[in-house]
């Protein structure tokens, strides 16, 4: 049977659940529809998702439709779980992008859009929730060409909007699914849309084109032909109106995955990092890609695959070329929803599940030991937000870190470290969100913590030169302590220590033990006791003893004449910047700079995208503590946002007054 892969994928809200259970239905797979809001669908099978009510991990659904394997990944719509999306679009071989009928283009719209862009992915695009109040057919059209990079034409137009939505016609033949009569009015929109997808399809083809501008009349067929070939090629992209929950547009859809989604075939020779080639057919050496990794509570670790070439069976040891080790594989799955359904062979094309193999990670190449080839890695984003997690019990915090590593194995946009200054484990990812997903399954782990924002590691710098001794001089019987240096300290970049000593008062041999103690000092700065960072330090004179000098007076002394100088180099406090990048509707512009401004934000640029503004800006990392529920909140879950650090700049007077006061207060209690 002929397959197809397709991710589905859209902006949180489109429906693409219901779409997913719809289709299922209508194709036979199932019985009867689930329903979101009851925790029965198909995709959302995890008590995670059945608990919120939406999409956290990528599901595989299976569905047969006039002779063709289709499976279907429905990806999660919250940018929280991109590494979700993105895996979902990397296994496919064609994209089914949903938007609303009601909301349009969306920024998760833009962002499934661009990954799709970025490995040139074919992709049909179906407006849903055309039943609702507000549907908008055309305007969402005109969004779609406005916003979009690339060729989009409506295929099919509606037979009516909201409460009157009751078919579709295709734009080519003029026929109405279901059989029905077309109005008068709705026919003037069909040859409208009919000369605007000719001119889209004759673009694709320099034959037709040609006959085009010669007045030649192009057939029906030939066009239908021709805007097969287009969509295969990725050079164009249909629109179809549907809706999930009364069913209309179901059957013209499924009939589209079919013959407009490409092979696995069709998609051509993959390209390995390394430049080798391989053809994507079942008698081609084996190749494949781990796309995601979960842990099942009953089965253990579950590796989901793509065969991109040749065959894989029960039994055949493959060669992890990413990790450099072989691998025996013992069962072969393939999944739809929860289930697993044991195969004797995955061939190329086939999405498929090894089982009880820990080493295979998201993002491996897997491939026959005697041609190895691999491909470039998953493309995952940095995290964007961070909180500090706190064992609740002694026995938490001893399970803590494989529990960690368990989350990490099975996601990796997530990240966990300990901050070395303020001592905090701090877990990171794409939002609060997915944040929160994660500490829930911590606690499904056996481990329960809480939560908290991450102290800010501030740091202490110099604005002046200054210079100062430092004496340490001890006598308790037998050898005593002796150590006597004189610095220079001023502003610079980085640290820097050197000797312009002469005459041999210090000897060199105690040069670096007063640079040690130098170090030692600026572990804590004289302001609030945080680590000083970006000053130059010059040893100028000093003195020593023959018997009574050592290593460890002479670091005292170094330790001792930066405490002392630091009174005269005007000590200020220092913050971490990050640099954030925040998409959303250009509509938000307005209350997105105002928000910026709160938060002490430098607006570097702004650039306008279709309807989607980017705003690039430098804020201190502290403000940014809950940018990402704030975010969510102040455009109704239409923005997205970034950030990566950019170093430290000085605390303003009246904010650094207030954080010393209370950092004294800290040190107080301690």
């Amino acid at each position: 049977m002929p397959i197809r892969v397709v991710s589905l994928a859209a902006h949180s809200g489109a429906g693409k659940t219901t779409l997913a259970e719809a289709l299922l239905h209508r194709s036979g797979a199932i019985s009867r529809p689930g329903r979101v809001e009851d925790g029965t669908t198909h995709s959302d099978h995890t008590d995670a998702e059945k608990a919120h009510g939406f999409s956290i991990q990528t599901s595989v659904l299976r569905l047969p439709h006039a002779g063709t394997d289709l499976t279907v990944l429905d990806t999660p719509g919250y940018a929280d779980f991109v590494r979700e999306i993105r895996g979902g679009i990397r296994a496919a071989d064609s994209a089914l992008v949903l938007v609303s009928a009601v909301g349009g283009v969306e920024v998760g719209t833009e962002r499934v859009w661009a990954t799709a862009d970025r490995f040139a992915m074919p992709r049909l695009v179906a407006v849903n929730k055309m039943d609702r109040d507000r549907a908008d057919f055309y305007a969402v059209l005109a969004d779609l060409k406005a916003s979009l990079p690339g060729p989009v034409a409506a295929a099919w137009v509606p037979l009516g909007q909201g409460a009157d939505f009751r078919g579709v016609v295709n734009v080519l033949t003029g026929e109405a699914s279901p059989p029905q009569d077309v109005p008068p009015t709705v026919q003037a929109e069909v040859r409208a849309a009919r000369e605007a997808l000719t001119d889209a399809i004759v673009e694709t083809d320099d034959d037709l084109m040609t006959r085009y501008l010669d007045g030649e009349e192009v057939g029906t067929g030939e066009l239908q032909a021709a805007l097969t070939r287009a969509v295969h090629a990725g050079t164009l992209y249909p629109v179809l109106p549907v809706s999930a929950v009364t069913g209309v547009g179901l059957d013209s859809l499924l009939d589209l995955l079919v013959t407009g989604l490409r092979s696995a075939q069709e998609r051509g020779p993959l390209t390995g990092v390394d430049g080798q080639t391989r053809e994507p057919s079942p008698d081609a050496p084996f190749s494949a890609r781990v796309w995601r990794v979960s842990v099942d509570p009953f089965v253990g670790k579950l590796a989901y695959v793509r065969v991109w070439s040749g065959t894989l069976r029960p039994g055949d040891t493959v060669q992890n070329t990413t990790q450099g080790a072989e691998v025996r594989v013992a069962h072969l799955y393939i999944p739809s929803g929860k289930d697993l359904t044991e195969v004797a062979e995955l061939p190329a094309g086939s999405i498929g599940v090894l089982t009880k193999l820990p080493d295979l990670h998201a993002g491996d190449t897997l491939a026959d030991p005697a041609q190895p080839v691999q491909y470039d890695p998953l493309w995952l984003p940095d995290p964007a937000h961070t909180v500090a997690i706190h064992p609740t019990t002694r026995a938490d915090e001893d399970k803590l870190g494989a529990a960690l590593a368990r989350l990490r194995e099975e996601d990796p946009t997530l990240h966990s470290t300990r901050e070395p200054q303020t001592g905090e484990q701090l877990l990171s990812g794409m939002g609060d969100m997915h944040l929160g997903i994660a500490v829930e399954k911590l606690s499904a782990l056996g481990v329960n913590v809480t939560t908290s924002a991450p102290r800010i590691p501030y740091r202490e710098t110099i604005h002046a030169r200054s210079e100062a001794q430092g004496k340490h001089r001890k006598q308790s019987g037998g050898h005593g302590q002796y150590g006597d240096c004189r610095l220079r300290i001023e502003p610079g970049d980085g640290f820097g220590f050197r000797s312009a000593v002469v005459g041999g008062a210090i000897p060199g041999k105690y040069l670096p033990s007063i640079e040690k103690g130098v170090q030692d000092a600026m572990q804590k700065g004289s302001l609030a006791g945080y680590p000083l960072q970006d000053l130059h330090v010059t040893v100028l004179d000093g003195s020593y003893h023959d018997v009574d000098s050592s290593d460890i007076a002479f670091r005292t002394a170094g330790s001792l004449a930066l405490k002392n100088a630091l009174e005269g180099a005007r000590p200020g406090l220092l913050e971490p910047v990050v640099q954030l990048r925040v998409r959303a509707p250009a509509s938000f512009t307005g209350d997105l700079i105002s928000d910026l401004q709160t938060r002490r934000a430098r607006v570097q640029g702004m650039d306008t995208s279709g309807t989607v503004m980017t705003v690039t800006a430098t804020v201190p990392q502290a403000e940014l503590q809950n940018y990402s529920a704030d975010l969510r909140s102040l455009t109704g879950d239409r923005g997205a946002f970034s950030v990566k650090p950019q170093g430290y700049q000085p605390v303003p007077d009246h904010i650094a007054k207030k954080i010393i006061e209370e950092r004294k207060g800290e040190l107080a209690g301690t």
